[in-house]
């Protein structure tokens, strides 16, 4: 299994994929087509939308399918159906895409998503937390010196945030290289998902990263996780809670999780 994580091809997701998930929800608007419980059966398939390339998430090539898929597939089973998979890259696809499913969405009660698209029971629980070295001697932000550099993705929350409080901030587009530079030494710390840790440590054994719960009382960065579904009928949305109240309560997808360096943590 560590051969085929090492020899996948690196990621270039984590929030983005949050980000792309969302923008799929918003497209969805433009969709007339609603889905049934019977018309799923009658297909025989789930749709899941995915990026091909997105690991941890998903991925399209070699060996390891990302935890999305994984977890894909054992809702379709649950179902009775197979899993069929339209890969996503782009707004412009998003638009076409003609899915049941996209997996990874942010749950929030206060805020109902667009276009009849609903959230399922959520899964999970994640958000923003500090990684340091594992030489670091952190404890949390306070112990950061005013010119030790938190990496942050570019215009993010938590970089307005930081930036607020008067952390000194250095910006990227990707996580990965987030958490690249924190293990090359050029910042001090990285405020990244949990996600993006447990995969790098799991590819990085020799110099594992550490994980500080700087944010856990700011509720604007931290969310419970979904599948959302388009334009479900009663039914459908049933099923589709039905087997992920059964997967988390026999652990599988805590299992799909941790193959992928992901501790499964409790929705609130």
């Amino acid at each position: 299994m560590t051969r085929a994580f090492s020899a996948a091809r690196k990621p270039r997701c984590r929030l983005a994929c949050y980000a792309a998930s969302l923008s799929l929800l918003m497209l969805w608007n433009a969709s007339a087509h609603a889905r049934s419980l019977e018309s799923v059966i009658e297909r025989g398939a789930l749709t899941l939308c995915a990026s091909p390339n997105a690991l941890p998430f998903a991925s399209k090539f070699g060996p390891v399918p990302g935890f999305q898929i994984e977890l894909g597939e054992k809702i379709a089973e649950q179902l009775g159906v197979k899993l069929t998979r339209e890969w996503v890259v782009s707004a412009i696809q998003h638009r076409r895409a003609d899915c049941d499913l996209v997996l990874d969405v942010i749950a929030r009660k206060d805020t109902e998503p667009p276009g009849g698209v609903r959230v399922s029971r959520p899964y999970h629980r994640s958000g923003v937390v500090l990684a340091v070295r594992s030489d670091s001697p952190a404890s949390s932000l306070a112990n950061l010196g005013s010119d030790q550099r938190v990496g942050v993705p570019v215009g993010s929350l938590v970089s307005m945030t930081l930036a607020k409080g008067g952390a000194a901030t250095s910006p990227f587009v990707y996580e990965d290289d987030i958490v690249a530079a924190l293990a090359n030494r050029e910042i001090e710390a990285a405020a990244v998902t949990p996600m993006t840790v447990g995969w790098f440590n799991l590819q990085h054994a020799d110099k594992p990263l550490r994980l500080i719960p700087a944010f856990d009382n700011d509720s604007d960065l931290n969310w419970n996780i979904a599948a959302g579904l388009l334009r479900p009928d009663d039914k459908l949305q049933q099923r589709v809670d039905a087997a992920i109240e059964a997967l988390l309560a026999d652990g599988t997808i805590a299992r799909i999780y941790a193959r992928y360096g992901i501790e499964l943590r409790t929705p609130r």
